[in-house]
C-alpha cells in the first residue's frame, strides 16, 4: 500500500527555485551581494552595539540605590563635585550610607622595557566598602589596601602589554609597573570591559593610593556618589529629598544612570556614523537584489506572459517573485552571518573589546535582510505589467 502511495507522490520543484537555480552564476552573484550587504550591516551594528555596551559597563557594574553626579557630567568621570554633598545627602531621611567613587581617565601607564607611556583609567574607592557587583573584584578588594597596589582589567587593550599573561606566571602574584612615573604593583585581575574612547584599560585601587598619586586634595572631588538606602526607605521619596536639599548635584536611580551614559554615547557622532553605515549596507543590498530579480523577470518575460495566457493570475506571478526574494534572504544571510561571526572573533582577539554575536543582533539583521529582499522584489515586479499574453502569439 505504501509503495503504491509513494508512486503517486511526485516531487515538484517550485517555480521560484527553478528560475533562481537555472542560471547558477547569477544566483551566486546574488548570494554574494546579499552576504556582502549582511557583513556590512553586521559590522556597523556590531560596532554600534559595542560602542554602547562599553560605555555602560561601568554603571551596570556599580552597586547602590541612588547615584549622585555633577549636573554638567557628560559621561561618568568627566566632572567631579564637592565631597561635602555626600555628607549633606547622608543626612536625608532614609539614607543609610554614602560612598565616594573616584575616576581619572588620564593616568600615565608604562610596563614595557622601553617604558613607553599610555593612558589608562583609574577607579578608586574605600576597599572596606563593597561598591561593585563583580564577585571576582569584591573578593580581591582588600588587596588594594596595601600601598601602591592595583587591580588590572583583563579586557585592557594590547598596548598596555602582556600584563595578564605575566601576572598569571608570577608565583608571588605581584607584577611591578609604573603609574604616573611611580612604582606600583598589580596584585590581581578582574573583568570590567573596555570601550573606544575611555582609555586603553581600567585599573582599580584604594582611596589612599589614589591620593598618593594625585595629592590628598583630590579626595575632596568626587566623580560618583553612591547612596545606600535603609531597608524600609522609599526610593522615590529619598531621591526627591536629596534633589531638594542638596545643591550642585543630579540624582539618578541605577537604570537612569545607565540610560544617561547610553544616551551620551548614542548621541556621539561615532554612534551616528555606525547607524549610517548600516543604512548604506541596506541600500546596497536592495540595489543588488533588485538587479538580480529584475534581470530574472526580464529574461523570463515571455514565460510569464504564457502563464498569464494559461490563466495564472497576476497575484500568482507576483508570489513567484516574492518567493525568490525569500529564498535569496536565506541563501545570502547564511554566508554573511558565518563570515561576520569569524570577523567578530578576529577583531575581539585583536582589540580586546567585547565584540560578540548576540541572538538579538542576528535576528535583527535577518529581519533587515528579509525586508531588503522584499523591497527589491516589489520594485522588480513592476516589470511584470509588460508581460502581455498577446505578445506570445
Amino acid at each position: 500500500m505504501l509503495k503504491s502511495i509513494s508512486k503517486k507522490i511526485r516531487f515538484q520543484t517550485p517555480l521560484a527555485w527553478s528560475q533562481l537555480s537555472y542560471q547558477k552564476t547569477r544566483l551566486l552573484v546574488a548570494m554574494g551581494g546579499i552576504a556582502f550587504a549582511n557583513i556590512l550591516i553586521f559590522m556597523q551594528l556590531g560596532f554600534r552595539q559595542l560602542f554602547a555596551s562599553g560605555a555602560t559597563a561601568l554603571p551596570e557594574s556599580l552597586k547602590g540605590d541612588l547615584f549622585l553626579v555633577h549636573p554638567d557630567t557628560r559621561f561618568l568621570g568627566s566632572i567631579e563635585f564637592d565631597r561635602l554633598r555626600l555628607y549633606q545627602a547622608a543626612g536625608i531621611q532614609g539614607v543609610a550610607d554614602t560612598i565616594p567613587l573616584y575616576i581619572n581617565s588620564g593616568v600615565a601607564w608604562a610596563y614595557t622595557q622601553e617604558y613607553q607611556s599610555y593612558e589608562a583609567r583609574v577607579i578608586a574607592f574605600n576597599p572596606n566598602r563593597e561598591v561593585f557587583k563583580l564577585t571576582e573584584l569584591n573578593s580581591q578588594r582588600l588587596k588594594i589596601s596595601v600601598p601602591d597596589s592595583f587591580l588590572f582589567d583583563r579586557f585592557a587593550k594590547q598596548e598596555l602589554g602582556t600584563v595578564v599573561e605575566d601576572f598569571n606566571n608570577k608565583l608571588d602574584n605581584k607584577l611591578p609597573v609604573l603609574i604616573n612615573r611611580r612604582k606600583a604593583d598589580i596584585v590581581g585581575l578582574f573583568n570590567l570591559g573596555n570601550s573606544f574612547f575611555l582609555g586603553t584599560g581600567n585599573l582599580i585601587t584604594s582611596e589612599a593610593n589614589y591620593a598618593e598619586i594625585f595629592g590628598k586634595e583630590i579626595l575632596n572631588r568626587v566623580s560618583i556618589g553612591i547612596v545606600i538606602l535603609k531597608p524600609d526607605a522609599n526610593l522615590a521619596a529619598v531621591k526627591a529629598g536629596i534633589e531638594k536639599n542638596v545643591p550642585g548635584i543630579s540624582v539618578y536611580t541605577h537604570q537612569e544612570l545607565i540610560a544617561k551614559e547610553l544616551k551620551y554615547q548614542q548621541e556621539n557622532p561615532a554612534g551616528l556614523i555606525f547607524s549610517f553605515g548600516a543604512v548604506m549596507g541596506f541600500i546596497i543590498g536592495v540595489v543588488i537584489v533588485y538587479q538580480v530579480l529584475y534581470a530574472d523577470v526580464r529574461d523570463h518575460l515571455a514565460e510569464y506572459a504564457t502563464l498569464k495566457a494559461m490563466g495564472y493570475s497576476d497575484i500568482y506571478l507576483l508570489s513567484v517573485i516574492f518567493q525568490e526574494a525569500a529564498m535569496l534572504t536565506v541563501l545570502g544571510f547564511i554566508p554573511g552571518f558565518l563570515i561576520s561571526v569569524g570577523m567578530y572573533n578576529f577583531l575581539a582577539d585583536l582589540t580586546r573589546l567585547e565584540l560578540a554575536m548576540t541572538p538579538n543582533l542576528a535576528i535583527m539583521v535577518f529581519i533587515i535582510t528579509f525586508i531588503m529582499c522584499i523591497v527589491s522584489a516589489a520594485i522588480a515586479s513592476s516589470k511584470l505589467r509588460s508581460a502581455d499574453p498577446a505578445d506570445v502569439f
